[in-house]
């Protein structure tokens, strides 16, 4: 894990504002819309070990989705926790957004070493973001996947099927995925997270490349559900 990694926040947070039709723009529509996980609980002080104990149980589930469960995914966590300045918080919300922006980016920098000989995993994509998805919305349920539904797949006796179908994506995918649907960042935080930790072919990474491939995983997804559902 990165020891002396500038925190994502200073990028990430103080983004400037643009005209309409903008990167911030985008992110600024993105949460009008909503997140299609569950909201949060209502934000209540930051502060005491009981909170960071429920951050770092929230976070081994979307740290071991991202780098697969083991010593690395737990190491990820203990740096996190260890960094995370809950002084600095106004409430458990901007607590555990903060916190889910460090382990991303230390999880994008943990992948980019992976593939440091190639430098390919986390690469951008070109001025063709990839093909059509049969999804038009980069939003979860235009799969057809409620967050009642998402939470199941998630905590639920057959949430190895989701693991297993994070498993057959590429590093790439499997990043926007957890980090749009699961940790519930915008397209710009991800785009802004991989151009910035996932090394030098990931630089040129955009929010609306961010949303292509999104809608490329619910694709996928909803594809995995259909054949579930068929063969049950």
């Amino acid at each position: 894990m990165p020891s002396n990694s500038p925190s994502p926040d200073q990028t990430i947070i103080a983004e400037e504002q643009l005209a309409p039709g903008s990167a911030a723009s985008s992110k600024e529509s993105e949460m009008q819309r909503g997140n299609s996980r569950k909201p949060e609980p209502e934000a209540e002080p930051a502060s005491g070990d009981a909170l960071l104990e429920k951050i770092a149980a929230e976070l081994y589930g979307i740290s071991s989705m991202l780098l697969g469960e083991g010593e690395e995914a737990v190491g990820l966590i203990e740096g996190v926790v260890a960094n995370v300045d809950l002084p600095t918080c106004c409430d458990t919300a901007e607590a555990r957004r903060k916190a889910r922006l460090l382990l991303a980016a230390d999880a994008i920098t943990l992948l980019g070493q992976r593939d440091a000989s190639t430098n390919e995993a986390l690469a951008a994509p070109g001025d063709d973001s990839g093909p059509a998805g049969c999804i038009e919305d980069d939003d979860l349920s235009a799969a057809g996947v409620t967050p009642d539904e998402l939470e199941r797949m998630i905590t639920g006796p057959e949430h190895h099927r989701l693991r297993d179908w994070l498993e057959g994506l590429s590093d790439s995918l499997r990043v926007i995925f957890v980090l749009r649907a699961i940790a519930a960042l915008t397209s710009v935080e991800v785009a802004e997270l991989l151009s910035k930790y996932g090394g030098l072919a990931a630089r040129g990474w955009t929010a609306e490349a961010v949303r292509s491939n999104f809608r490329q995983a619910l694709c996928s997804l909803a594809s995995q559900l259909i054949h579930a559902t068929a063969t049950k």
